[in-house]
């Protein structure tokens, strides 16, 4: 039976090479191409899955890690990566952290026994870095989704969070709101320290003030939260805010609850404007006003991305990419328009 090594000896070049000639990976020149092809012709090669496998070490595998599987925002995102990956001959696995390090780093110890080729990481937080750290020591390409991590370099795939902030918060300033509260996720968390710095901003740029008490950070993770905003709120009632940007769609879910809870009601007595869209729930019942981030693309481009540094892994590449989307701000019911009132 010919192998790969025969090829590559009768050729004078690696297995390697051989290798990446079979898959179409790597840059090749062209003369070694049609000469290791001529070769496989004339010898009548048969391609070996696993020995390209074991050769290559490269199983079209990757391993996708998310924080939340519920959010309709990383559903969707996943489903772009499996997209991407499937057109191109790769399997994807699925992670949840559920905004945990300690979850986040248990799977990180998982992937590295089961031989992937590559992860695609929405890092919980500043803190992933020892997790990033790990897997650049065992040569694991890796790219980060909607968040990033500092003192770590590497692609990256990120929403514009301070742009669409900025744009909820024009949106809410002309209709007349001058007093908004913002209900955010941790400062560890950098699409949240954007969005905290996009709302400040457009307070500023608009003369209004910027009230520290009027700022709620929670965790992204807990499902609690609507307490906790409740509790907020009460603490407020002596001059309520007219409105709420709140970091994400899952904090707004529970915002809505909250405000409900207390006896009040979206948008007449508090409007409420987010960051990303709510998927089929939204579809259904289109009520709230967002910013929505291009979910499918975060996952189909960031796909990309990883399987051009596995093809590539073995060269020179100096530069990591940057790729930052734009939200679309989606005007629904969830707004009053206080310029209306008498």
């Amino acid at each position: 039976m010919v192998t790969i090594y025969d090829i590559a000896k009768k050729a004078n070049v690696s297995a390697m090479t051989v290798s990446r000639v079979i898959n179409n990976k790597g840059r090749i020149s062209e003369k070694t191409r049609a000469k290791v092809k001529r070769i496989m012709e004339e010898l009548n090669y048969v391609p070996n899955e696993m020995a390209r496998s074991l050769v290559l070490r490269e199983t079209q595998v990757l391993f996708l890690l998310i924080t939340d599987i519920m959010n309709p925002f990383f559903t969707t995102l996943a489903r772009g990566a499996e997209d991407a990956a499937n057109k191109q001959g790769y399997r994807v696995l699925f992670g949840n952290s559920d905004e945990s390090l300690d979850k986040e780093r248990e799977y990180v110890d998982t992937l590295l026994k089961s031989r992937v080729d590559g992860v695609l990481l929405a890092p919980a937080g500043d803190h992933s870095l020892p997790q990033l750290e790990t897997l650049r020591a065992h040569n694991v390409p890796f790219v980060l989704l909607d968040r990033e991590v500092p003192g770590i370099q590497s692609d990256v795939v990120l929403g514009d969070s301070k742009e669409g902030t900025r744009m909820l918060m024009e949106h809410m300033i002309a209709l007349g709101h001058t007093d908004i509260a913002l209900v955010n996720g941790g400062s560890e968390v950098s699409s949240a320290r954007l969005r905290a710095a996009g709302y400040r901003e457009a307070l500023k740029l608009n003369d209004l003030p910027c009230e520290e008490e009027r700022v709620l950070e929670l965790d992204y993770a807990p499902r609690s939260g609507s307490q906790r905003i409740a509790l907020w709120l009460q603490s407020l009632a002596a001059r309520r805010p007219t409105a709420i940007m709140c970091g994400n769609n899952m904090l707004a879910i529970q915002t809505v609850q909250a405000i409900r809870s207390c006896g009040l009601q979206v948008p007449q007595d508090i409007s409420v404007v987010c960051f990303d869209d709510l998927g089929p729930v939204g579809e259904i019942d289109p009520f709230l006003t967002v910013a929505a981030q291009q979910a499918y693309q975060f996952g189909y481009t960031g796909t990309q991305l990883l399987i051009e540094r596995i093809m590539n892994r073995e060269e020179e590449q100096p530069f990591w990419k940057r790729i930052v989307l734009p939200a679309e701000l989606v005007v629904r019911r969830s707004v009053a328009d206080l310029t209306q009132r008498g």
